[in-house]
């Protein structure tokens, strides 16, 4: 059983590494990475992956990193927290929510103030996303929103492929599992994974996507050649290749669903290792069809 402790970023290769595209198309190729194995076993990460629900997440953490870091003494100029705050957050995107809060709870002791139990700290953060993202989840229930307006485009296409071509699928995040469940359902997309949906806990340390990795291949009795994994996150791109599985980074644009990658995301997970980018799944059926035939 792998240590649940999640790991830090690590590059794993130069920004700079030789890419080619599929088809002139938006499904860049790192590296000579050819697939040999057809996948039988997929994993998701939620947020940014597949959902929308939550774009702008980070806006709400830092302007209450940054609300909390001003009370303490001596007073600190309030954009320089700011960014500062900001850097923390984006380093550690991929991570469970929690450890943010304890990077929080470490600067307010560092100043010499006594921090929250990061508990807190999240249960504070969880109110206010939940503030900006109720109508949002309100509009799903409702009617008012379709699914496909806040979901990362392509996704129930690929999805509704990859289970025509027999793949087990699962989901893996680092938000609440309590939330990620609703949601997973107000997207329509609970029939997708059915008891395979798995987010974290607040005893942290009994959870991590490396576990849930772990026992997909144990309980299938299966190596990691035919795990394929989608992220927009470190953790589950470097989750995936530890084990030998093949990682899609998706480095979406959240705010605008332009078909464009993210830069700072197209960056970062290409340095964690990821064996192909795709902004989104416009180009999903592609991907899919050289993945399992290649």
């Amino acid at each position: 059983m792998p240590d649940n402790t999640e790991a830090d970023y690590c590059r794993l290769q130069s920004s700079d590494v030789a890419t080619r595209f599929l088809d002139a198309g938006s499904i860049e190729v790192v590296g000579n990475f050819v697939p040999r194995t057809p996948p039988q076993h997929v994993l998701f990460d939620f947020d940014g992956t597949l959902s929308l629900i939550r774009e702008g997440w980070t806006v709400i953490m830092v302007d209450m990193m940054v609300e909390y870091l001003l009370q303490t003494d001596p007073p600190e100029p309030r954009e320089e927290l700011r960014r500062q705050c900001s850097e923390s957050v984006m380093e550690l995107t991929g991570k469970q929510t929690i450890y943010q809060m304890i990077h929080l709870a470490n600067e307010i002791s560092s100043r010499g103030s006594t921090p929250l139990d990061p508990l807190q700290y999240k249960a504070e953060y969880h109110r206010r996303l939940m503030e900006k993202i109720e109508a949002r989840r309100a509009g799903l229930r409702n009617g008012t929103i379709q699914p496909e307006e806040l979901l990362v485009p392509g996704s129930r296409e690929l999805l509704t492929a990859l289970q025509q071509r027999g793949a087990e699928i699962y989901l893996a995040s680092g938000t609440d599992e309590v939330y990620v469940r609703e949601e997973v359902a107000l997207l329509q997309l609970d029939h997708f994974f059915g008891r395979h949906v798995h987010g974290a806990v607040d005893d942290y340390k009994s959870f991590s996507k490396a576990q849930v990795i772990h026992r997909i291949l144990t309980e299938n009795s299966v190596d990691g050649s035919t795990l394929l994994g989608f992220g927009d996150g470190y953790v589950e791109i470097q989750n995936v290749l530890e084990v030998g599985g093949i990682a899609v980074a998706v480095a979406s644009d959240e705010s605008h669903r332009s078909g464009k990658p993210d830069p700072w995301k197209r960056e970062r997970l290409l340095g964690a290792g990821a064996n192909v980018i795709v902004p989104d799944y416009a180009c999903g059926m592609r991907l899919l069809d050289w993945l399992w035939n290649s």
